[in-house]
């Protein structure tokens, strides 16, 4: 299972970067994606993120406790983090 780590700002510019990472992976199995230092998440990365769930054999998401909320909040954590212990 690839691992691909999410920086603490996880803004545009991040998920830019990180998007041919995580399409590359996409091909090997299930992704684990680290994002246990986020501390910021716009959009874009929360895009991405669903994105990878959705895709091939999807991803498995370990969230820091600011990813978790804002997921919540936004109504995606069943979205992000079916299965994933909090």
């Amino acid at each position: 299972m690839p691992t691909i780590t999410l920086p603490p700002r996880c803004d545009r510019a991040a998920a830019e970067a990180l998007l041919p990472e995580m399409v590359a992976g996409l091909g090997s199995g299930a992704l684990h994606i680290n994002a246990r230092d986020c501390t910021q998440i716009g959009q874009a990365m929360l895009q991405l993120l669903v994105s990878a769930r959705r895709t091939g054999d999807g991803a498995v998401i370990e969230p820091s406790a600011h990813l978790r909320e804002t997921a919540r909040q936004l109504g995606l954590e069943a979205e992000l983090f079916d299965g994933v212990a909090a």
